[in-house]
């Protein structure tokens, strides 16, 4: 994952048309019928732009809503890059053109959805059938402008496990059970990486203990009440402790070569998941639906999913209707639909995206998910669990630019140049002063 994004898994479905050559849908502008047709049976296309993995195509989402709705085709299209989404997303707010009906937001980017693009988005609290209570409580806050809109509905969330290989465990001396596993680093972040050093001693030649040091940054800043931004939004991650201890962490396990320094979800990260060069990875719900595809039939059984050092969030979108699109009304409801308890759960047992409804968290598709890839650990159990756990924390409109700037910039150079970290750190608030003048 690019920091800022979930892993894109291809799919395609013969009614749903994918734009190869642009980042955003541009059939899409200002219409009369913004509201809705009068005549319910008019044959209407909505458009849904995101990035990642949502899972909708996987589920079968879209095809079961088209059969329910006869009048309605549904395209979509789906960018791997959700930095390069998020900027080409602004630039079409800005102009009220080339958006699509339905607009993906992640929550790295959320708070200046909220703060200052909010006018550009519809009020979906408004809609029919749509509560706030019925996300988790700071998930909907997370999509609420200060005036009270409500311009995002939560797809998702990222509670944190930790995905590892059993053989490779086993190989270098370490448990495998999955209570056992957790054991070695429970409470503190710290122990993984000591567990890392613990591996690295017998490692199986041409494997390290994890894939990426950037990753691990991004899991344990996600545990820190003290992040990017402070209360009132102002970036504070130079001075932040969570930002401190994230790096610093981050920094350790790269020094102590037990990351295999790799740029998550591109090549050749997807070709050392398929070859087993790692042992284990920081793993959000989200990200199995990674591992099992590119770990392909040889990894079937080899993984297993232990709880992670600390309960936390990585990751989660929401959906938006932007008010340039062509068909709200309609586009309002396909998003409640898609983001309504069941359907949740039906991504869930899909690819592995956690609810973010509290009605989404309690189905039983949900509770009683095992993976069969993962050893049949009991997944469901694992992630819901965390997410209940988890404690919101401020974000700010700058936070997604921050984090991608610190993880690609900074934690990467390190990996991949063999950077001095002071030096990389002050690249990176470098990098940030001229991003957002701060």
């Amino acid at each position: 994952m690019r920091t800022t994004s979930r892993p894109r898994r291809a799919a395609v479905a013969a009614v749903a048309v994918l734009a190869a050559s642009t980042l955003l849908l541009t059939a899409c502008s200002s219409s009369s019928d913004k509201g809705g047709s009068d005549d319910a049976n008019a044959k209407i296309t909505l458009n849904v732009g995101d990035f990642g993995t949502f899972g909708y195509v996987e589920a079968g989402l879209y095809d079961e809503y088209m059969a329910a709705h006869p009048n309605i085709t549904i395209k979509y299209q789906t960018t791997q890059d959700g930095q390069k989404y998020w900027d080409a997303l602004t630039t079409h707010l800005g102009s009220g053109s080339g958006l699509a009906d339905i607009q993906a937001v992640e929550v790295g980017y959320i708070a200046q959805a909220t703060n200052t693009l909010g006018d550009k988005f519809v009020d979906l609290g408004k809609t029919d059938g749509i509560n706030a209570s019925n996300w988790l409580p700071w998930k909907s806050k997370q999509a609420t402008t200060p005036s009270g809109s409500m311009i995002g509905l939560g797809t998702d969330i990222g509670p944190m496990a930790i995905c590892y290989r059993t053989d490779l465990f086993q190989q270098a001396g370490l448990p495998t059970d999955r209570e056992q596993v957790g054991k070695l680093w429970a409470g503190d972040w710290a122990k993984f990486v000591e567990t890392g050093q613990q591996y690295q001693k017998n490692a199986p030649a041409g494997t390290f203990f994890t894939d990426s040091a950037s990753g691990l940054f991004n899991a344990v800043l996600s545990a820190q009440p003290e992040q990017y931004s402070d209360a009132s939004g102002k970036l504070v991650y130079k001075t932040s402790a969570g930002v401190k201890k994230a790096w610093d962490l981050a920094v350790s396990a790269s020094q102590a070569k037990i990351s295999a320094g790799l740029r998550q979800f591109q090549d050749p990260w997807n070709a050392a998941v398929a070859n087993a060069k790692f042992a284990a990875v920081v793993c959000p719900s989200w990200m199995t639906s990674s591992l099992s595809k590119y770990g392909g039939e040889a990894g079937k059984g080899k993984w297993d999913v232990a709880a992670a050092p600390v309960a936390s969030n990585w990751g989660g979108a929401f959906l938006t209707v932007p008010k340039a699109g062509k068909h709200i009304k309609e586009a309002a409801a396909l998003a409640a639909w898609l983001t309504a308890p069941e359907q949740q759960a039906k991504v869930f047992t899909k690819v592995g995206n956690l609810p973010s409804t509290v009605g989404g968290l309690q189905q039983p598709a949900v509770q009683g998910a095992k993976l069969e890839y993962f050893n049949n650990a009991p997944t469901g159990q694992i992630f819901a669990a965390s997410a209940t756990s988890i404690q919101p924390v401020p974000i700010g409109e700058q936070d997604g630019n921050v984090k991608t700037i610190i993880t690609d910039n900074g934690i990467l150079d390190i990996e991949e140049h063999g950077t001095d970290p002071a030096k990389a750190w002050d690249n990176v608030t470098k990098l940030v002063d001229d991003k957002t003048g701060h």
